[in-house]
């Protein structure tokens, strides 16, 4: 497949998960008001993007995502040049590795566990020493290095240096900025969080 082709159809997956990551983020950052509101808006969000048709479209673009995005960043490692262009390729790179242990880890609740992968799957491992120290950096750099791709990706399409590098600014600090409220409140910053046995479970957690 030809590079151009490839960037194309790139794109055309990036924008499907680009929408669904807006709500997903949504979803999280609603969690500052509660677990209740939490999952409220979780179970609402799940009656379209668990319809099957629409589920396999996701998985399928999760999939293609990371098989192209590595592609990109492995055939343009010895003649990718500036920062926003590393910048693109590093946080593609996270986006890849969050996205396959994050589909495998949802899958996985579901079909193995038979756990509800909601609120409480999430921030589990906040709650059970010592993962904090994993799952802590783990999330806030996922979300990060989201809102870094999507600068990085605007940044080709502007014209003007200066707006051009605006763009990449901005979308580092709002993603810095969702990416530690998003963390904060998985971690019970906001209010008390109560995880159910069975999801400090599999983590070794003790109810």
């Amino acid at each position: 497949m030809g590079n151009m082709t490839l960037r194309k159809l790139h794109g055309l997956s990036a924008l499907l998960l680009a929408a669904y990551a807006c709500i997903h983020i949504a979803n999280h950052l609603v969690g500052m008001v509660g677990v209740d509101a939490h999952i409220a808006f979780m179970r609402a969000f799940r009656s379209v993007y668990r319809i099957p048709v629409v589920e396999a479209a996701l998985f399928a673009a999760v999939s293609f995502q990371i098989c192209s995005g590595l592609v990109f960043v492995v055939r343009g490692w010895r003649v990718r040049e500036g920062v926003v262009a590393w910048l693109q390729a590093g946080s593609g790179a996270y986006l890849a590795f969050f996205l396959l242990n994050h589909a495998g880890a949802v899958l996985v609740g579901r079909a193995v566990l038979n756990l509800d992968t909601n609120f409480y799957f999430a921030a589990a491992g906040f709650h059970v020493p010592p993962f904090q120290f994993v799952f802590a950096p783990y999330y806030f750099l996922a979300v990060l290095s989201l809102f870094i791709h999507l600068g990085c990706a605007l940044h080709w399409h502007l014209t003007g240096r200066a707006v051009r590098m605006y763009a990449v600014a901005v979308s580092m600090v709002v993603g810095s900025v969702v990416s530690l409220l998003i963390v904060l409140i998985l971690a019970g910053a906001f209010y008390p969080v109560q995880i159910p046995a069975e999801y400090k479970a599999t983590y070794g957690g003790k109810p």
